[in-house]
């Protein structure tokens, strides 16, 4: 991709869910600004638990999906986000951009929750196999697929184009869902959807030089800072358990680490911070995956640039985002990061069990070459063999790597219509996704000055003017689509 070098100023950011308030009005503020209904009409769909067999015993189960109506008269289209790997609310109140979209061209907005996270559970024990075997992404297209039939149906909608919208890996469904299903979906905005990493078909390592190079772009020193502590600290750990004692209390961990397991568990802990900080540097603080404050890239890179000693700098530097309220006194790093088949991290509770086997059966977020030059971490590689065997002892399920690339191989675009590719250049998964237009009706938008899937999120006052463009792009893209479907 043709990358814009910035130095980003004080004007210029897996999962915990939102923490949601007001619950007795009937409008509140979302985590990112905007006005949308709240608490949101809330629904359930009759789904099977495997709509690829034909068998009697084939059972159903409840789809939630939350939903309000905006249409004028009962005319308008259907907007429909595609769930991704967490509850829906999460999803409802960090989407503002559609109920802008929604409210100006009257649309029926739908937000599906993903069979096997928030409400949508198939079975009682459904984390745990052999219940957890259908979970896949074809069979939450299925699931999406067959409620639209549904929705059209219940809001008597038949004539109502959808567009559909996700962001990572919901932008993935979203674009999934257009390529599936063209029958019922007539275009797709799939915003910082890293559609060639995930399917395989590029190699991973640049994901944690994106990280690095967010820094850099704050400030040089942060990166040169960063090194030095992690070299810091295996000099402190080759003196053995008196140097893991002293590492531990300078980084105020509540339990001390006791041997190089410990250790490595530490390291990915702490890479964990800055991945999501580059994740999610907004302009504007957030509360979607962790309260952030605006640009939390540079007020962690800040922070460890105020210390004299570079470890303890990465740990000011960690603590914006484990210790966002500065309320803790140590950092309990065990429970705050769990190991995975996703070397990014699969978050926390019930939706990191579920995100766990997903990664395990045909995801891959592995790297098998560590650091290079240009990244700022330690080596701390995640092979297709090492996920192998994690899958196959957690899960009793061995990957299938190619999965997605034979399903939905890269040429497949090239047959397709209709498709927004939306990332921003602070985004560390923006290169894996689809950078350059495909055709004249697939396109691929660039945020200068974006992270994570920006421009989903409600227009700011302090929104870079690169995501102020893109959502006008996309805004005319989808009255396009709209217009001509209606015809």
């Amino acid at each position: 991709m043709q990358t814009v070098i910035m130095i980003k100023s004080g004007l210029s950011a897996a999962m915990n869910v939102v923490a949601f308030i007001l619950l007795c009005t009937a409008v509140t503020y979302s985590a990112d600004g905007t006005s949308v209904p709240w608490p949101p009409k809330e629904s359930y769909s009759n789904q099977s638990v495997d709509h690829f067999s034909f068998g009697p015993d084939n059972s159903k189960f409840k789809l939630r999906f939350l939903y309000e109506d905006l249409r004028q008269n009962g005319v308008g289209p259907i907007f429909f986000y595609c769930g991704n790997e967490g509850p829906i609310e999460a999803f409802w109140n960090n989407t503002g951009f559609m109920f802008d979209l929604a409210t100006s061209m009257h649309a029926l907005v739908i937000f599906a929750e993903h069979r096997y996270y928030g409400k949508s559970m198939p079975f009682p024990d459904s984390l745990s196999q052999p219940y957890i075997q259908y979970l896949s992404m074809e069979q939450a297209l299925a699931d999406y697929a067959y409620l639209i039939v549904e929705l059209k149906q219940r809001f008597n909608a038949v004539r109502s184009p959808v567009i559909v919208f996700g962001g990572s890996y919901g932008g993935m469904l979203a674009a999934y869902m257009r390529l599936r299903y063209p029958h019922l979906v007539a275009g797709a905005l799939a915003a910082s959807a890293p559609m060639y990493w995930v399917s395989g078909l590029r190699r991973f390592h640049r994901f944690f030089e994106a990280v690095t190079r967010d820094y850099y772009w704050t400030n040089p020193e942060c990166v040169v800072k960063f090194k030095d502590a992690y070299s810091a600290m295996d000099r402190l750990v080759n003196e053995g358990k008196d140097g893991l004692q002293l590492l531990s209390k300078q980084l105020r961990l509540c339990r001390p680490m006791a041997n190089q397991s410990d250790y490595l568990w530490m390291l990915k802990w702490s890479r964990n911070a800055f991945v999501m900080m580059a994740m999610m540097d907004y302009p504007s603080k957030a509360s979607f995956m962790g309260d952030l404050p605006a640009y939390p890239v540079n007020v962690s890179c800040d922070r460890a640039l105020s210390m004299t000693d570079s470890i303890d700098g990465l740990r000011e530097a960690i603590g914006v985002f484990y210790n966002s309220s500065e309320t803790d006194t140590c950092f309990d790093y065990k429970l705050q990061y769990i190991e995975c088949a996703d070397i990014t991290g699969c978050g926390l509770g019930d939706s990191s069990l579920a995100w766990d086997f997903q990664s395990c059966m045909e995801m891959n977020l592995h790297d098998a070459s560590g650091s290079t030059k240009c990244d700022m971490f330690p080596s701390l590689p995640l092979t297709p063999e090492q996920v192998t065997n994690y899958c196959q002892q957690r899960w009793g399920v061995t990957p299938a790597f190619d999965r997605l690339a034979t399903t939905f191989g890269p040429e497949a675009w090239k047959s397709t219509s209709n498709i927004i590719f939306s990332n921003g250049d602070l985004d560390p998964w923006a290169e894996g996704g689809i950078m350059t237009d495909i055709s004249d009706s697939v396109v691929a938008l660039k945020i200068h000055g974006g992270a994570h899937h920006l421009d989903l999120r409600s227009p700011d006052p302090t929104d870079p003017p690169s995501v102020r463009e893109v959502r006008e792009t996309e805004r005319r893209l989808i009255q396009y689509w709209i217009r001509k479907a209606s015809n």
